[in-house]
């Protein structure tokens, strides 16, 4: 289900978007972590409804004083299509369209500008998930968390259809408190968010 900007309040310059609720609390722990306190978090309603919350978030009150808007979506098979689609929908809703990922585009009227982060990395197929993967590649559990699956693979033939939501998944249920989501976990300390793993999508964020 899409928000909906014009019940949102809008109470900082700058406006941080994600695909859903659990990217809007990864993004606040991420940015409580840096000390930005000047960027507001909120989530679209998922891939297909970014243009129609564009153009409802343009009519949301207090969006005459938004300074910067930062866009990010999952890559998921192809990280250009993915990127296309945003630019798409920010063209369309007569917004600034970056040419590519992590480049700033500003409007000469109304100096807003706007930035493109596809996840993981604006460059490779996957997800936040995948990001988050590539964070904790090193623990020793995760060897535990492959064995699992190829298991599972073995004992039955079933495989996933998105592997890094089942790894992270798998792996969040080892931890003391097994029932929380990627977000959950994020605000709850458990993603290294100091990790190099996340230094571009740190970079993003500051440059807001």
């Amino acid at each position: 289900m899409m928000a909906h900007p014009d019940k949102m309040e809008i109470r900082k310059p700058k406006i941080l978007l994600g695909e859903g609720k659990e990217e809007v609390f990864f993004f606040e722990a991420l940015l409580d972590s840096l000390d930005i306190a000047d960027v507001q978090a909120e989530h679209y309603g998922g891939k297909a409804n970014l243009g129609g919350f564009l153009a409802a978030l343009r009519s949301a009150p207090g969006f005459d004083a938004v300074k910067s808007i930062g866009v990010t979506r999952d890559a998921d098979a192809d990280a250009s299509a993915a990127f296309a689609s945003v630019k798409g929908a920010l063209s369309t809703n007569e917004l600034p369209a970056p040419d590519a990922p992590l480049e700033v585009r500003q409007c000469q009227d109304t100096g807003i500008r706007v930035s493109v982060f596809i996840l993981p990395d604006s460059e490779s197929a996957g997800m936040l998930e995948s990001l988050c993967l590539s964070a904790i590649s090193d623990r020793p559990e995760m060897d535990c968390v492959e064995q699992y699956f190829e298991c599972v693979t073995d004992a039955c033939g079933r495989t996933p259809a998105r592997m890094a939501k089942a790894r992270c998944h798998a792996w969040l249920a080892t931890h003391e408190d097994p029932e929380l989501r990627l977000g959950e976990a994020a605000q709850r300390g458990y993603w290294p968010l100091e990790a190099p793993a996340f230094g571009a999508l740190r970079e993003f964020l500051a440059a807001l």
